[in-house]
């Protein structure tokens, strides 16, 4: 039976990087943001039901992310319906993709809004990744077209990093990438020491 390690963190705080960690170490890594991508490309199973619900982010056969965000802005309700969409197509693309791989020890399951989702799926623990304010702040404003403004009102929406690391089985420090590559590592000789 696998482990299944939920692998969260606030924006900036090293998260795809540190998911690689895992992947470098030889274990699957399931990415939510991903799922989602592929669930709005071109034949992806969100395409039809998304495009039904808000036509104008139907775009040349898939749906276009910036339109659909611009469709949930003008209807206060809208997110919600959304969410009854695709929220079962991505818990459908984890469970294939856990299912694919159930012969492994470990098996990572990248979610940024891990604690913010109303539905959580079955984890064995939860690490999260976790640095200094100036340092998510830094790498943060360092994307293009980040502004100061848009930082805040994601911060916003997020549970604050102390209360997830509060939460957490597992915090992997990621003010360097030594730090993180050592947290990494311990976590799995402690989950799957065999693998």
């Amino acid at each position: 039976m696998s482990f299944l390690l939920g692998l969260t963190g606030s924006i900036g705080m090293g998260k795809s990087t540190t998911a690689a960690m895992f992947r470098e170490l030889g274990h699957p890594v399931w990415d939510a943001d991903e799922a989602v991508h592929r669930l709005y490309g071109a034949g992806g199973a969100a395409v039809a039901p998304v495009a039904t619900a808000f036509p104008a982010a139907l775009q040349d056969g898939a749906i276009d992310r910036g339109a659909l965000k611009e469709a949930l802005a003008a209807e206060p309700e809208a997110l919600a319906r959304l969410e009854e969409i695709v929220h079962p197509l991505v818990a459908a693309d984890r469970d294939a993709f856990v299912a694919a791989h159930r012969h492994a020890p470990l098996i990572v399951l990248d979610i940024p809004l891990l604690f913010e989702s109303r539905t959580r799926p079955r984890m064995d623990g939860i690490a999260v990744v976790s640095a200094d304010a100036a340092t998510q702040r830094a790498r943060v404003l360092a994307r293009p077209g980040m502004t100061p403004q848009m930082l805040e009102m994601i911060l916003a929406r997020q549970l604050p990093d102390a209360e997830k690391r509060a939460r957490a089985d597992w915090v992997i420090p990621t003010d360097t990438r030594e730090a993180a590559r050592a947290a990494v590592a311990a976590i799995v000789k402690e989950i799957a020491p065999d693998a």
